[in-house]
Order: structure tokens, then C-alpha cells, then sequence
């Protein structure tokens, strides 16, 4: 089980960004000397992570733009490993 609190503010870790790259018509993950081609689950939870949205907030919002339900465990694991990674980080 995630260690990560719906309340949480997760931002993407600096210098990280996102990118939407039109000839691989996917989200990237840019990164010092590394880019990660994301799915499109992974790239619609990152781009959310801008340290403003709650985790539940995030939840919320990718439920209703894909109309389904249930997406808490997927979107907490998801993000627990991206903190793993080093990709986002907690707001305090």
C-alpha cells in the first residue's frame, strides 16, 4: 500500500517538463540527459501534478474527463513510483 495521502500536492520535479510531441502524438517526460515517452494514462496524471491539485482533486478530475470510476489505486501507484523515480516531488 501507497505511503502517499490523497492530500498531497505533487509537482514535477525540477528541471523536469512536459511535452506533447505531435510526430510521436504522445506526452514526454523531459528530463536532464533522458526523455520518457509516457502512455496515455501516465502523461494525463503528470500533467496534473503542478503542486496546486490535491491527489483527490487529481482523481476527481481524470474520472470525469474519461468517465470512469474506481481510479484512486491506479493513480496513487502511478504516482508513488514516479516519486520513486525521482520524477515528481511533494509540495510542503
Amino acid at each position: 500500500m501507497s505511503s502517499l495521502a490523497l492530500s498531497e500536492l505533487p509537482r514535477l520535479r525540477g528541471p523536469g517538463r512536459m511535452k506533447y510531441d505531435k510526430a510521436r502524438q504522445s506526452d514526454l517526460l523531459l528530463l536532464p540527459e533522458r526523455v520518457v515517452q509516457l502512455n496515455e494514462a501516465a502523461g494525463a496524471i503528470l500533467w496534473l501534478c503542478d503542486g496546486h491539485r490535491t491527489i483527490a482533486q487529481m482523481i476527481v478530475e481524470l474520472e470525469s474527463k474519461y468517465g470512469q470510476s474506481d481510479l484512486r489505486e491506479d493513480v496513487v501507484d502511478f504516482l508513488d513510483s514516479a516519486l520513486e523515480k525521482g520524477w515528481i516531488e511533494l509540495c510542503r
